[in-house]
């Protein structure tokens, strides 16, 4: 159906997305209600794996109906030896939206689902906030520092929150994605930041290396991925339209080492030493960036 104007492709796929939300997510519900109510371990762990399968027909539903409406030129590398019986750290540079619904696609049953963490105000969002939170999607509460000044005893509960979620993920195989940057990347942030990175925000090291310091004995690999949109900068809307003609995704599988792991928020040298690693990959993406845009 490429033959249709981009407004029409776009409203179909709206369509089409809203469909789907209708048919798998009352069925999340069900089986979340029902891992609620029965409070045993066994039983727990086999609705997170219905759940899981349910939340991966969801995505391939969306990337099938994507792919009959809109013609998209994929170039994705580095996928070989992923495994679905694993526990991965994702973590990927954010320019749009548009970011999840290519990571969900690229990694759809190729590794455990992916775990975001997410704004606490998203779990509002009619129909998905529910559907996050039966899926056991943690949600954040960020604290900024004039609140934690304001009221000390906030200090280190964003922390005890992602603490209790690494618990939750350490009884099935599961793959938490973080956007390292924080924010999707804009100019204008970009500016603001006086990113030393020609196309990327400055990297924020304390996330993963909280949750590599929960996880790290479990985790198998951490994989960086570069998402890049050589056409320029794109939105959700764009595409849904089908505007977009080409995507690169290009994944590393980096192993995961005793260096990485250690206190961050009390160890000072290990936090630098964290940093200095970050800050390497994130030279480096930058570079690849600049490879793939041309």
């Amino acid at each position: 159906m490429t033959f249709l104007p981009s407004p029409l492709r776009g409203v179909l796929m709206v369509i089409i997305y809203s469909l789907n939300i209708l048919l798998w997510v009352p069925l999340l519900f069900v089986v979340a209600f029902f891992k609620f109510i029965i409070p045993l371990k066994p039983w727990r762990a086999f609705c997170d794996r219905v759940l899981n399968a349910i939340a991966s027909n969801w995505i391939s539903v969306n990337s099938w109906s994507h792919r009959a409406l809109n013609r998209v030129q994929w170039q994705v590398s580095g996928l070989e030896g992923l495994k679905r019986d694993q526990w991965y750290l994702v973590m990927a540079n954010h320019q749009t939206w548009t970011d999840i619904l290519v990571l969900q696609k690229v990694f759809n049953r190729k590794i455990p689902f992916l775990k975001f963490f997410l704004k606490k105000e998203l779990i509002w969002v009619p129909v998905l906030g529910l559907a996050w939170w039966a899926m056991d999607f943690p949600f954040m509460k960020r604290y900024s520092r004039a609140e934690i000044e304001k009221n000390p005893e906030l200090k280190g509960k964003d922390l005890e929150i992602t603490r209790r979620a690494c618990r939750k993920f350490a009884n099935i195989p599961v793959s938490i994605m973080n956007f390292v940057e924080g924010t999707r990347f804009s100019r204008e942030k970009h500016r603001q930041q006086n990113s030393p990175y020609k196309n990327l925000l400055k990297p924020k090291a304390g996330g993963i290396a909280f949750v590599l310091g929960a996880m790290g004995d479990q985790m198998h690999r951490v994989l960086n991925v570069t998402i890049c949109y050589p056409q320029g900068p794109i939105n959700f809307w764009q595409y849904l339209c089908g505007k977009v003609r080409q995507i690169k995704v290009r994944v590393e599988s980096l192993p995961i080492n005793s260096d990485m792991l250690g206190n961050y928020f009390q160890d000072a040298e290990f936090q630098q030493r964290f940093q200095g690693w970050l800050n390497s990959i994130w030279a480096e993406k930058d570079r690849l960036l600049s490879e793939m845009a041309g």
